[in-house]
């Protein structure tokens, strides 16, 4: 194959500081939609390892008023901390009264706009509820996340069936015949990430997906020698 397309496959293009520490300055993107939130950092210091689902969907999906009260009260059901980043929130489809019940459970913290890859390497996260995008699904990925996919277009559908059929680092929830994620269905799927032996396995699945990422990008991996081919052939 190379011969008939000369491709060389570079990746993956996380920073350095979350992989293989080769550039320890290699950190984040420099790019953010939102203005940050700092308070996520403090409250994930606070919750035991693997305790947390943390829950976003890009800054682009937008689901109806009904579909956000079930992830509310789903999440809620769930029993476990939860960190729920929602962007622009006064222009979503979520009632007032749930997030005032979030705050006073004690159990979730709704923010505007994190660091994901902050939030993801934190030993607190246990689970990442995500639209799988491909950003979203290569950074849970490299950081050894397992998922609950929740995907809704373009490449999603496709991210979430490695997620949970080749990869098996997740699960992707079911929508009842009116097209609606019912709360008793992501309660049930946070549950099988955090609690069970499905979810055990899913979490040696993600460790050994992370383990081949940073053995790609490090010395003497796919991407490294890779990217030397490509230099020495210029």
């Amino acid at each position: 194959m190379s011969k008939l397309c000369p491709i060389l496959t570079i990746g993956p293009t996380v920073p350095s500081f979350y992989l293989d520490k080769g550039v320890p300055n290699d950190k984040d993107n420099d790019l953010s939609l939102f203005q940050l939130d700092s308070s996520a950092i403090n409250w994930l210091k606070s919750k035991p390892a693997g305790s947390v689902t943390y829950v976003s969907f890009g800054s682009m999906v937008c689901f109806s008023m009904e579909q956000m009260k079930e992830i509310a009260l789903g999440l809620l059901g769930s029993g476990s901390n939860f960190l729920w980043v929602i962007p622009n929130m006064e222009n979503k489809n979520i009632p007032k009264e749930l997030v005032e019940e979030i705050s006073s459970s004690g159990k979730g913290l709704v923010v505007n706009w994190i660091q994901q890859l902050e939030v993801l390497s934190n030993k607190a996260i246990g689970c990442f509820f995500t639209h799988c995008g491909w950003n979203s699904t290569l950074e849970a990925l490299c950081l050894g996340v397992p998922m609950v996919a929740i995907p809704q277009w373009t490449d999603q559908p496709l991210n979430a069936k490695f997620v949970e059929d080749v990869w098996k680092v997740g699960i992707r929830v079911m929508v009842n015949e009116n097209g609606i994620v019912t709360r008793e269905e992501i309660e049930s799927c946070i549950r099988k990430v955090l609690e069970n032996d499905v979810g055990s396995e899913m979490r040696i699945n993600a460790k050994k997906w992370r383990e081949l990422a940073i053995e790609a990008i490090s010395h003497g991996g796919t991407s490294d020698n890779n990217i030397n081919e490509f230099i020495n052939k210029l």
